[in-house]
């Protein structure tokens, strides 16, 4: 890469260079006339452009974050730091966060993604705790090109090369696919760490004269401007920017985790703060840390570990190299701090000090290159409150008639829906994932929710990530409320408590008032969810201006949740267990089937309007559920999502090669409605008195399991009879089919 002429401070304002940068004419004129009182220079507008873009600074966004619900009982830190914590007892607490990286994975899917996953970890070991499991959730377009399954491919490999090097395991997700996201795929990566309350750090850079050092990697010219590349849209044919995608290194990372950890934990008394570099690099991290302290900063850039020669200041600010953490720590400590990383072979390099006058200063080769207010960079951007527009589908979408399918042939229908990409089996995809190192995973993928046990005690942790984003393309707030409801039905499912989510929140352009309209409204949703559910939003990231050629991907705001399992043995699973178990139902089956996979089978659309969404029956239903697991009455539980009723049973079938025989009181056509708030749950012939006096009328016999694996169902309008076997063959080999 050349090294850049670096224009002056006229030059910057004359030749609009900032535009370029992702900074308008009115944010430059505010930073010149009303913070500085001078014309910035290169370095500083640099510094601003990325500070100010949308994935730091949130300016777009803050107003909709507010309408979340970001406290409760159990929560020990909400949104603002690296990941947000929550307390599961014996003084122990959940650390959780989720991050997009779309733009990267657009364009360099391997990188893209395996940077994602690092970013992502980093976060949860910055605030103390020992990353136990990673997460997932995917979207791409249809399986139809040879473009998709590259990036279906690379993302994969990304994803299970970095996360299996550091040993952290990659325990569930989902992955969906749709023609919005043929352009832009969603890629979003959760982790999940474990913490003492007492090891629990924050990043921030306090105390008069102590010490910034930068610890990991070396900086190189790799991600400069990443964090305004997240916040572009992508138009066909131009070169995209891959200068602003980095490269990972999960060997340096595990190190790196690591040295980090051994600091918390075995030298807590000399370590104020600590901050991943991620988005805007040393920047971000810098200014970050000494705004939430007060306080002020001086940055010495020669002293940074560089990677490549004559790196600007700019530069340096700017990259996004992967493995790097900054720390603050008391001053004539640091000889430690060295020792402790030298044993790690990574650098710890001092490279400077803690002020107590909120200005941020950084020198380099002897000369001052930038002096702002920290706080101008770290919490002062401008906040937008955009306009906001109903699009015009919606209003088309009330004009329509609800889908009502008739069927012929409900066997068929069964069969084809197993073999559609989002409901098929993702074996052929997490088999390439580790999900069993460090031996606490006691449900893997596959199943609802994965389940982790806490060691040390008799608990585990439930967790998953969720959203049907074609709910929200329909309507955003009822789809919002479903996104957060499908998350928990998975936790109950998996016999665990709901805590709390984390979000990614995936949308188009929130400069047209349609794709801010969608954005807001969805929040509504969300955070009504939250408050009937009781599962308050403690981090996350959003991730705007997903667009290829001016078309948006579906408004997708992925959720994902922990919830606790109080004692292992709730530990519930999807699956059948044994012959002679009683098979219910648990929720009312209605005419649910606009958005829902049939209609997207039958007729290659998703259109119309969401019936209304019960919020109060939905958690009548989890408690009843979860409450039935805890008194031992359920041998399996499973979430009735994508695809209803008759894919729910098919796949209670398929792990154990157990068949099903019942009645459904109903038309066959209900078999495949989406209604939510719906299990499918198994008990012991033994429990039926005791299951059905505690669910009542919510729950609903519909036969029971048999040793033959034959799925015999007797509709209202006819008999389904499927043989488990060919079922299953075709579920698990539907993706690998595509792919070939």
């Amino acid at each position: 890469m050349l090294k850049i002429h670096e224009l002056t401070p006229e030059e910057v304002r004359d030749q609009k260079i900032y535009q370029e940068w992702g900074l308008t004419d009115e944010e430059y004129q505010l930073i010149s006339e009303n913070i500085l009182g001078r014309l910035p220079n290169y370095t500083e507008t640099g510094l601003f452009s990325v500070m100010w873009s949308e994935h730091c600074s949130y300016k777009n966004s803050k107003p909709v974050l507010r309408k979340f619900l970001t406290s409760g009982k159990h929560v020990l830190q909400g949104p603002g730091e690296g990941a947000g914590i929550v307390d599961i007892g014996d003084d122990l607490a959940v650390v959780f966060k989720a991050e997009s990286h779309n733009h990267p994975s657009a364009v360099e899917p391997y990188e893209g993604a395996a940077t994602g996953v690092g970013g992502i970890i980093r976060d949860i070991f910055s605030m103390g705790a020992r990353p136990i499991a990673m997460l997932n959730s995917l979207r791409f377009g249809e399986l139809d090109n040879n473009r998709t399954k590259y990036l279906l491919e690379q993302v994969v490999a990304g994803i299970g090369g970095y996360g299996n090097c550091i040993g952290i395991p990659t325990v569930g997700g989902e992955i969906g696919f749709d023609p919005c996201y043929e352009g832009n795929p969603l890629v979003n990566a959760m982790c999940v760490g474990l913490i003492e309350h007492k090891d629990i750090q924050k990043g921030q850079a306090k105390g008069t004269g102590n010490t910034i050092m930068y610890v990991g990697a070396k900086t190189g010219r790799d991600g400069i401007h990443g964090a305004t590349f997240a916040s572009e849209e992508f138009t066909e044919g131009e070169e995209q920017q891959r200068s602003a995608v980095q490269v990972g290194d999960p060997f340096m990372e595990k190190l790196l985790m690591e040295a980090c950890l051994d600091l918390i934990l075995n030298h807590s008394d000399i370590l104020v703060g600590i901050q991943d570099m991620g988005a805007a690099g040393l920047v971000s991290s810098s200014s970050e840390m000494a705004s939430k302290a007060g306080s002020g900063l001086e940055l010495f850039l020669d002293d940074v570990p560089q990677r490549e020669t004559n790196m600007t200041p700019y530069e340096m600010m700017l990259s996004e190299s992967q493995e790097r953490m900054l720390l603050c720590i008391k001053k004539g400590e640091e000889q430690q701090v060295v020792d402790l990383f030298e044993s790690y072979d990574l650098d710890a390099v001092n490279i400077g000090k803690v002020t107590d006058d909120k200005h941020y200063r950084l020198f380099h080769k002897g000369i001052q290159v930038a002096d702002l207010p920290v706080d101008a960079l770290a919490e002062e951007a401008p906040e937008y409150q955009k306009e906001q527009k109903e699009p015009a589908r919606i209003k088309d979408f009330k004009k329509l008639t609800p889908f009502n399918p008739e069927i012929k042939k409900p066997d068929e229908i069964l069969l084809e829906l197993l073999q559609q990409p989002t409901i098929a089996s993702k074996k052929a995809i997490f088999e390439t994932y580790d999900s069993q190192v460090r031996t606490n995973t006691v449900v893997g993928p596959g199943s609802d929710a994965a389940v982790l046990r806490v060691r040390g005690t008799n608990k585990g942790l439930a967790m998953t990530m969720d959203c049907n984003s074609r709910y929200l393309y329909l309507n955003p707030e009822i789809g919002g409320q479903l996104a957060v409801a499908e998350a928990a039905r998975n936790i109950v499912a998996s016999g665990g408590r709901p805590l709390a989510i984390t979000d990614c929140l995936n949308y188009g352009s929130p400069d047209k008032p349609e794709g801010f309209w969608e954005l807001s409204t969805s929040a509504d949703g969300i955070a009504k969810a939250c408050r009937e559910l009781e599962t308050p939003v403690i981090s996350g990231n959003v991730s705007l201006y997903n667009e290829t050629n001016n078309n948006a991907v579906y408004p997708t705001p992925v959720i994902g949740m922990v919830g606790l399992v109080e004692d292992m043995k709730h530990v519930t699973t999807q699956d059948f267990k044994v012959s002679e178990d009683l098979v219910y139902v648990v929720g009312e089956t209605n005419a649910d089937f606009n958005g829902s996979e049939l209609q997207k089978l039958l007729t290659g659309k998703i259109e119309g309007v969401l019936n209304e969404f019960d919020l109060e029956k939905e958690k009548q239903n989890q408690d009843l559920v979860l409450e039935s697991i805890q008194k031992g009455q359920l041998q399996s539980a499973h979430d009735c999502s994508e695809g209803g009723l008759g894919i729910a049973l098919m796949e209670a079938c398929f792990r154990n090669n157990l068949g099903f025989k019942g009645e459904f009181n109903q038309a066959s056509e209900l078999l495949f409605s989406e209604t939510p708030s719906r299990f499918v749950v198994s008990v012991k012939p033994e429990n039926q008195e005791t299951f059905e006096g505690l669910l009542g009328e919510k729950a609903v016999l519909l036969g029971q399991v048999t040793s033959e694996p034959i799925f015999n169902l007797v509709t209202e309008t006819e008999a389904i009879n499927v043989e488990i076997t060919k079922a299953k063959e075709l579920w698990e080999d539907a993706i690998t089919c595509l792919m070939k």
